[in-house]
Formats: C-alpha cells, sequence, structure tokens
C-alpha cells in the first residue's frame, strides 16, 4: 500500500470492516478484459488471511471464468460519506474502510464444503443460523476465494484548512 498511514493492520479492525460490509467486488479476467461481479459472502478471517464464500445460479459467466482463470481480486469497502470541499472541487473528498486482495477461486463440488460455505453466507448477511440440507446445495454454486494476503485501508478525512478557516470568518 503506497499510503501507509492509511493502513490498517489490527485484525479485529479489519474483521470489522469485513463484517460490516456485506458485498464484495469480485474482480476477474475473461479472455483479456475486466469483469467485476458484484456477490454477497460469508467469510472466515483467520492469521491475516481471508478465504470467502459466494453462490449463486448453477451456471454463468463467472463460473466459466473462474474455470478459465482462477486469479481473481476482490475489493470490499463501506462506511463511504463524501466530505465537502464548499465552493472549491478539488477539495471534496471521501471517508472509507476498503479490503483488497489477490486471490484464487475455485467452484465448491464437496457437498460439506457447500453447506459449510452457505451457513457462512448466511450468518454473515442475516446474522443467524440457518441449517443448509445437501439437497438445497444442488440448487446453487457455491465460489471459494482465498486471498492469503490483505492490504486493508481506513481513510476518515479531516477538515481541510480551508473549511477550518472559513468556519473563523
Amino acid at each position: 500500500m503506497r499510503r501507509q498511514d492509511r493502513a490498517v493492520i489490527d485484525p479485529v479492525k479489519i474483521e470489522q470492516i469485513i463484517k460490516k460490509a456485506g458485498v464484495v467486488h469480485l474482480g476477474m479476467v475473461d479472455e483479456g478484459k475486466a469483469y467485476i461481479v458484484p456477490l454477497h459472502y460469508g467469510y472466515i478471517y483467520k492469521d491475516g488471511g481471508l478465504t470467502l464464500y459466494m453462490h449463486g445460479a448453477t451456471e454463468g459467466r463467472k463460473y466459466d471464468v473462474i474455470a478459465a482463470n482462477p486469479n481473481v481480486f476482490i475489493e470490499i469497502d463501506t462506511d463511504m460519506v463524501l466530505t465537502s470541499g464548499g465552493e472549491v472541487p478539488c477539495e471534496y473528498g471521501a471517508n472509507y474502510a476498503c479490503v483488497m486482495g489477490e486471490g484464487t477461486a475455485s467452484i465448491l463440488t464437496d457437498v460439506d464444503e457447500k453447506v459449510m460455505g452457505l451457513e457462512l453466507i448466511i450468518k454473515s448477511q442475516l446474522g443467524r443460523d440457518f441449517i443448509i440440507t445437501e439437497p438445497m446445495t444442488k440448487l446453487v454454486n457455491v465460489i471459494k476465494v482465498v486471498v492469503p494476503e490483505l492490504s486493508v485501508c481506513l481513510l476518515y478525512t479531516s477538515p481541510s484548512p480551508r473549511d477550518t478557516e472559513r468556519s473563523r470568518m
């Protein structure tokens, strides 16, 4: 990360960001072109690495792309709020938190792992537990993305010097 002053390394804060966001942007490369899909997710965050589970229909472009090239990039963001620049457009900014990283995607075939992934998705998205059965796993595909190393950024800007100056007038 270029701006180390914005880096988050505290595992508790990192997991708070991951837990709060709820949607991941899964970036892939399809025949040399970028392809990005927003997806709900469940997760396991352990030892600085992140494993995401996402689900969808039993067929579609994202599965074809992953089968051809399992290298992916994830981006999760939350708490995005614009900050005012007043009458100076270049003074506007934004506060946000984001998690990014390169990973490897796979489409799960093991029923037990699909059950676990789906249960994690439901727990993450709904905040409660449901029992997933084997027949339920046949209705969806589950994608697993392993991201061994994360880049986490937290940007909360303070008012610009001009804002402070204006407030004194």
